[in-house]
């Protein structure tokens, strides 16, 4: 099998009666929408108001769900490259206005004429117009040679080779993970690290994360499994399988304990309440908010007058989402094992309840 991209008090004192019965609400959503493990949070900028671990590691396994679980996150993952890109910006490595031919200009007689004038920020906030590389009609990728960051580098260059993409006139940005690899390519040139290592570096030396890369380790140790749906059925995916994403693993290729992420989301969340902590608060301000539509990492949502981040990910195994009301300051994070129309589904129904409950 070979997978590619498919790419407050108040609440303090009602959040045992919420955990309750949303553990009840989610554990039935789970099972009719038959995801094998679902694992969930409502958090403010520095409490846990609900969370929760259901169902199991595999529908072939008995390995009951636990919050020490790893969950593979997909596109989640760009917000956190933006956030380790930030991080440089800050320390005058890069600015958001930084064209990448100015880091790479050796590139420029190759590329298209139509990208000469991209930026770090565009690339982020996937204004490039670069092509999208989603899993879908992509174009034939060579098989380059070297280490990861080497193949990234070829890819980059190869990318910007192509034709760029058209927007439409309802939106300012096409969606692009291949954008995110070019990005990716700017910060490992100044900083002299690969996006590995500075993945390590801010996650797990500097923030004292757990973050690892690809899907999380199931053949060793007793963690989750993937499921892809074949056949109208779920089918566990071992972490040995067969798996790349074409050299845009900055845009989706993380995998994290819900306990983690959920420290990275309360980082964002006091952020956008004004407070400097790893980045400062105006830099939180400008990742979620300084671009309308698609900020760094972040969709702008809007619904019933109410402001939020948000964003999804799967690689077609796992489903995660997150969504930060910026109003409200609460965050919903929904993680699981599966991916299909059933799972999408029940993340959304679940997603809204939460909403409801803890936004009204």
């Amino acid at each position: 099998m070979k997978f590619k991209r498919i790419f407050i008090f108040f609440y303090c004192l009602s959040s045992f009666m919420y955990g309750q019965n949303h553990s009840q609400y989610a554990d039935s959503i789970r099972i009719s929408s038959a995801i094998p493990e679902l694992n969930y949070a409502v958090i403010s900028g520095n409490k846990v108001l609900e969370t929760e671990a259901l169902g199991l590691h595999s529908v072939d396994l008995k390995d009951v769900a636990s919050l020490n679980d790893r969950f593979h996150i997909g596109s989640n993952t760009k917000a956190m490259t933006a956030f380790i890109i930030a991080k440089y910006v800050e320390k005058g490595k890069l600015k958001w206005n930084t064209r990448f031919f100015a880091i790479f200009p050796d590139l420029k007689k190759t590329s298209k004429k139509e990208y000469y004038n991209i930026t770090l920020e565009k690339l982020l906030s996937h204004q490039a117009l670069i092509q999208p590389f989603q899993g879908e009609n992509d174009p034939a990728v060579p098989d380059f040679k070297g280490n990861s960051q080497e193949k990234r580098n070829q890819f980059g260059q190869f990318v910007l080779t192509l034709d760029p993409v058209k927007t439409d006139p309802d939106h300012q940005y096409v969606y692009s993970n291949a954008g995110y690899t070019l990005a990716t390519m700017m910060i490992e040139k100044v900083t002299g690290k690969s996006w590995e290592q500075l993945v390590d570096q801010v996650f797990n030396k500097d923030l004292k994360l757990d973050v690892k890369l690809s899907w999380p380790e199931n053949q060793i140790d007793k963690d989750t499994w993937g499921h892809s749906f074949e056949n109208n059925k779920l089918i566990p995916v071992p972490s040995n399988t067969d798996y790349h994403l074409d050299y845009t693993e900055p845009a989706g290729d993380l995998n994290i304990k819900l306990t983690d992420y959920i420290k990275f989301i309360q980082l964002n969340i006091q952020g956008l309440q004004g407070h400097d902590n790893y980045l400062k608060a105006s830099t939180y301000n400008f990742i979620h908010k300084g671009i309308e539509g698609y900020s760094l990492g972040w969709f702008n949502s809007y619904e019933n007058n109410q402001d939020f981040s948000t964003h999804s990910g799967t690689a077609g195994t796992y489903y995660t989402i997150a969504a930060i009301d910026r109003k409200k300051f609460i965050a919903y994070i929904i993680f699981t094992n599966s991916f299909n129309e059933a799972t999408v589904n029940g993340v959304r129904m679940l997603m809204r309840k939460l909403k409801k409950d803890y936004g009204s």
